[in-house]
């Protein structure tokens, strides 16, 4: 008989059997390809990166949160009749998706992730955005890996930034420039304008906070 092996909480942890959860909900996509379509969010606790304007800061703490095994965030997945599933965090790439990928798939999901792509990919991705930040470099494996690229603008010199960046990108790779939520008065005519004079990119918004759902 196989003995079970009993591993810590830790060790689950770091071998993506189990993974901290700050919420996970149903709702509509609202940014990027993938907008308005119904999708189930994963968000993943813990973040190295820090972006000033981040508008779930709570996630950071990877500790602050609780810690699911894999089969309890499927069951709570499978409860909704969608079947795109979203991982975001936080920083997801963080953590090893490959449990969590597999079994997603097994129940017939389709995956997508939301990163800053500075650590490397783990598991199986159906689709990749990439939304780099000035404060931690990608990896290049994720210029290439990326299925969508997705700037958030906070200040002009940005834009400059993100053309910079796409460069990298494999040909395939859609291109979306979005204005921050707090600066959306002040950016939004300004990438209007980019988009415009710019037709390889298109002009994302956060939809949902428009309509006001998570």
């Amino acid at each position: 008989m196989v003995k079970k092996i009993d591993y810590s909480l830790k060790e689950r942890v770091k071998l993506g059997n189990a993974l901290p959860v700050m919420e996970a909900f149903y709702t509509i996509q609202g940014e990027g390809a993938y907008t308005g379509q119904a999708a189930y969010f994963i968000r993943l606790a813990g973040c190295d990166v820090g972006c000033v304007w981040c508008d779930v800061k709570e996630s950071w703490e990877q500790d602050a949160h609780p810690v699911l095994d894999i089969e309890e965030i499927i069951s709570n997945a499978k409860e909704h009749p969608g079947r795109l599933a979203i991982i975001t965090g936080g920083e997801p790439l963080m953590h090893n998706l490959a449990p969590l990928t597999k079994r997603l798939k097994d129940e017939g999901f389709h995956i997508n992730i939301e990163t800053s792509g500075t650590h490397q990919f783990t598991g199986h991705l159906d689709y990749i955005t990439l939304s780099p930040k000035k404060f931690k470099k990608p990896v290049e494996e994720a210029y290439q890996l990326a299925s969508e690229f997705k700037v958030v603008v906070y200040h002009k010199s940005d834009i400059q930034w993100a053309i910079n960046l796409s460069e990298k990108l494999n040909k395939d790779c859609k291109l979306y420039i979005q204005p921050e939520w707090s600066k959306r008065q002040e950016v939004t005519p300004m990438l209007v304008e980019f988009v415009k004079n710019n037709p390889e990119w298109q002009l994302s918004l956060q939809t949902h906070k428009y309509i006001d759902i998570p």
